[in-house]
């Protein structure tokens, strides 16, 4: 763990590390919502039709349910380094193919296969925690998740702009593949800057990477219960692209389909027992455990939280454009306020948690964030436009900040198993997204965004029974010694 000072300014030791964290991560929001701001144009060049746009904004976030559990697997076992250096230029494969997609199926694929680029944000949660200490780590991994959220506001106004450089119909073609030109290029950047740790520090791993670890029998039951509604969202999303949906593929491929997220879970359930059987033969050692419900009550927070702001950028452009009778140029440009605040409020949450504490600082944040989505329901054409983008701000900070403040708790459960912690709560923002934008296909803007607002106050109530992290927790050193790392 580096002791050197908290200094923003500073460009070495831990201070390169959170800012080659955070660019990485600006880079992979960067291309995940490139086509947000270029839906209008998208829709156009393709021909799609409003059913078919919803559904690429439903598929831009489906395969990172999967992939932020699964990276943050990779990550525990391989380092951050690698795993987003391979991110990063893997990803940009997906990204040009979108650019030069010619029809809804093309562009359906590509877009599907992007939402893998969408995990990178695990991986940095876990570098980050190698190299701050726990008084720094809220306000650390704030500023890593905030600046680097910033990267889908970035996509909004800048995007649009390069598209009309280029100008004509395949405007929107260059400004995507440029996007994936730069995550290419900066996959190697990263991995000649940075390191997993610090020099003289170990990097913890766990003994399995199958499944994630847990130390009690009622909490292996527990994590079976978090896991279904992963699965249920996939399903979720296969549902909306049968013959019931947008009719995307045949009711054969869609059967098929459910019998293969079956036959996954069940193969994920052997998985979760080889690594877990254990604790039903002897208990684990009470140094040793963790409480999975802590991570379950981040798992719901997640939900509410990133969930609402991956659907809310996704529509927001739209939002304003058919709300105010907005250029899709404008409208891009207005909506990006929403994201605009995580430079502030996502850092915010993080370093108000590492002063006042990380419950209390969640509960007010979700309450807010409750009040602020019932606001927004209550936006229409009648509003002054500044007053909606008010609104629309204000909401943001309170969704951003509660952001910050959940993965100020996630490293602080069990360091070997960060990456997984984060991965799985991580994916729960995913899912919250699926719901929601499936949501949005159904309902008016009114009732989207008075759906978040309930869930947000069930966020709350289950909020009450998180326990305030403390004391110390323990990892085994490869020589069999344990070390002690404080988290308060």
């Amino acid at each position: 763990m580096s002791t050197e000072k908290f200094n923003l300014f500073n460009f070495t030791g831990k201070m390169k590390t959170l800012h080659m964290s955070w660019m990485a991560f600006f880079i992979t929001f960067f291309v995940w919502f490139n086509h947000a701001p270029l839906l209008m144009a998208i829709a156009n060049s393709l021909g799609l039709d409003s059913s078919q746009i919803k559904t690429l904004l439903i598929l831009n976030v489906a395969l990172t349910i999967p992939a932020r559990v699964i990276i943050g697997m990779l990550t525990d076992r391989f380092g951050p380094k690698i795993v987003y250096s391979a991110l990063l230029i893997v990803c940009s494969i997906p990204c040009f193919m979108f650019a030069l997609a010619d029809s809804f199926a093309q562009a359906a694929i590509a877009r599907f296969m992007l939402g893998f680029i969408g995990a990178g944000f695990v991986i940095g949660i876990r570098l980050v925690s190698e190299w701050f200490p726990a008084k720094e780590l809220g306000t650390a991994e704030g500023i890593y998740g905030g600046w680097g959220n910033f990267g889908s506001a970035a996509a909004a106004f800048t995007l649009p702009v390069v598209a009309l450089m280029f100008g004509g119909d395949d405007g929107w073609r260059y400004a995507v593949g440029i996007t994936g030109v730069i995550s290419f290029i900066f996959g190697f950047i990263f991995y000649m800057n940075v390191s997993d740790t610090p020099k003289g520090s170990t990097y913890f791993k766990p003994k399995n990477i199958g499944a994630i670890e847990v130390t009690s029998q009622g909490d292996f039951f527990l994590l079976i219960i978090m896991k279904l509604p992963m699965y249920a969202a996939l399903a979720l999303l296969n549902w909306k692209l049968s013959p019931a949906g947008v009719e995307m593929y045949s009711q054969v491929v869609a059967s098929g389909a459910y019998v293969g997220l079956v036959l996954l879970f069940m193969y994920e359930m052997k998985h979760v027992w080889a690594v877990n059987k254990n604790i039903f033969k002897e208990p684990v050692p009470e140094l040793h455990r963790y409480k999975f419900k802590q991570v379950a009550v981040l798992n719901v927070l997640y939900f509410a939280t990133f969930g609402s702001e991956l659907a809310v950028i996704s529509m927001l452009p739209l939002f304003f454009s058919e709300t105010f009778e907005l250029s899709p140029v404008y409208a891009g440009m207005v909506a990006s306020a929403y994201a605009f605040m995580n430079l502030m409020s996502r850092p915010g949450g993080g370093w108000i948690s590492d002063k006042f504490g990380r419950k209390p600082t969640l509960l007010i944040l979700t309450a807010g964030l409750a009040i602020g989505y019932f606001a927004m329901s209550l936006v229409d054409g009648t509003w002054p436009l500044w007053l909606a983008v008010v609104t629309v701000m204000a909401c943001s900070f309170f969704v951003q900040a509660g952001e910050g403040a959940v993965f100020a708790v996630v490293p602080l459960i069990k360091r070997r198993l960060t990456g997984q912690i984060a991965g799985m709560t991580g994916a729960y923002g995913n899912v919250g997204a699926v719901v929601y934008l499936t949501v949005l296909s159904f309902v008016d803007y009114s009732m989207f965004f008075s759906v978040i607002a309930v869930t947000a106050v069930v966020g709350f109530l289950v909020l009450l029974m998180m326990e305030e992290p403390g004391g110390q927790i323990a990892e085994v050193m490869e020589d069999g010694s344990v070390q002690m790392i404080d988290v308060s």
